[in-house]
């Protein structure tokens, strides 16, 4: 009998992987401006290091069911994770862009392949816990951001930027090796449902046909667009206020911070609220204001408008994975429509940072972009009046 296949292990092994998941995006905000120095690239250059990833991300949940055929759902998850890991430790060498750029793609690769096959495996064997699980997943993979913004600020201070953006390789290493003992036997216990669903189903593998498929993209796209937007941009914003690289680092690390305690949070209460809208409408109306705040006052009251931020989009980013978990009837559904959600929602979110590149590059001021997220999050608040329990159903069946 293995004893890492028990519940506890297999969610430590969920935790673990989630870690890295973000680390190779977030160490680059802080590190910006330097590795803009070093390489000469300009602001709208530069966000490709976080776009590239992201829009692969997309490109890579669309094609989530092919991956799980191919790979199953654990050996993807672990081959995702050795990317992710391989992307990083090249970045000790990447001293000029296209280097730096090409990591971005394999470690978008590697994200999106975990993205997409992970939550089939939590539904798998949380099927009693869906809420929870989901919620202590989604707040790893913004627990792993922490550490990325404000270790990654120090680590360059000692060791150089690249050494800062390489060391995360070790925390890939890791999940790669803890992940086989806890998932052993992993795609055993999801394979009956699965083949039950494709039996009854054929709808489940065209989520595209489904209008509240697209609204359920819509709205993860937006939110998580508000995230790569804030971690991109909020440290080099606040550089160019005259703040230095270790001072927004932390500042970042404030928003993230904020972010997994708001991620615990719902992860502890969400499965007592069947309606999810007052929480998604509370966590909308938290980033709004944050976004207010730091244009009223972005020296003054630069922390409690990062906290404000981190809560919106710390509850934001778990609650959108939930609802649209609840919205499948099996692991083979969660893991088709999460794909699907994810790849459409990652491809919206990718023009955010791009978008505030470009915007930076020609008026020298992020302000435009960070007005435009607070319109976002009206249209953010609509969608959300729209998932109500009732309809709720599974899109598979829809």
């Amino acid at each position: 009998m293995n004893r890492f296949a028990s519940p506890a292990w297999r969610l430590a092994a969920v935790v673990l992987v989630g870690l890295n998941l973000r680390p190779a995006l977030a160490a680059i905000g802080p590190l910006l401006d330097m590795i803009q120095r070093a390489t000469g690239i300009g602001d709208g250059a530069a966000s490709l290091l976080t776009t590239i990833p992201i829009l692969l991300m997309g490109l890579g949940a669309l094609s989530a069911r092919r991956l799980q055929r191919v790979t199953g759902i654990t050996g993807g998850v672990w081959f995702g994770v050795a990317l992710i890991g391989f992307a990083c430790a090249s970045r000790i060498g990447a001293q000029h862009a296209w280097l730096l750029l090409a990591s971005a793609c394999c470690a978008g690769v590697g994200i999106a392949m975990v993205q997409a096959l992970l939550p089939g495996f939590v539904k798998a064997h949380f099927a009693t816990r869906i809420g929870g699980a989901m919620g202590v997943y989604s707040t790893s993979i913004m627990g792993g951001a922490v550490l990325a913004s404000v270790v990654a600020p120090f680590a360059a201070a000692r060791w150089g930027w690249l050494v800062a953006l390489a060391g995360w390789a070790l925390p890939a290493a890791i999940a790669a090796l803890a992940w086989p003992l806890a998932s052993r036997g992993g795609d055993a216990l999801a394979a009956g449902p699965m083949r039950a669903a494709a039996s009854t189903s054929v709808a489940h593998a065209r989520p595209s046909r489904s209008p509240r498929a697209w609204r359920l993209a819509m709205f993860f796209g937006i939110a998580t667009g508000a995230y790569t937007l804030v971690l991109t941009w909020l440290p080099p914003y606040y550089m160019r206020l005259g703040w230095s690289p270790t001072a927004a680092g932390s500042l970042l690390g404030g928003v993230t911070l904020a972010e997994v305690l708001a991620g615990l949070a719902i992860s502890a209460t969400i499965d007592r609220l069947p309606d999810r809208r007052p929480a998604l409408h509370a966590a909308i109306v938290s980033l709004l204001v944050g976004l207010l705040v730091m244009l009223a006052a972005p020296d003054a009251l630069a922390m409690p408008a990062a906290l404000l931020l981190g809560a919106g989009i710390g509850a934001l980013f778990p609650l959108s994975l939930i609802v649209t978990v609840d919205h499948a009837a099996t692991p083979a559904d969660a893991a088709s429509l999460t794909g699907f959600v994810q790849g459409v929602g990652y491809l919206i979110a990718g023009l955010f940072p791009f978008a505030a590149g470009v915007v930076r590059q020609h008026l020298a001021d992020l302000t435009p972009a960070w007005i435009a997220m607070a319109c976002l999050c009206v249209a953010l608040f609509a969608l959300a009046a729209g998932f109500a329990p009732r309809f709720a159903r599974p899109v598979a069946r829809a």
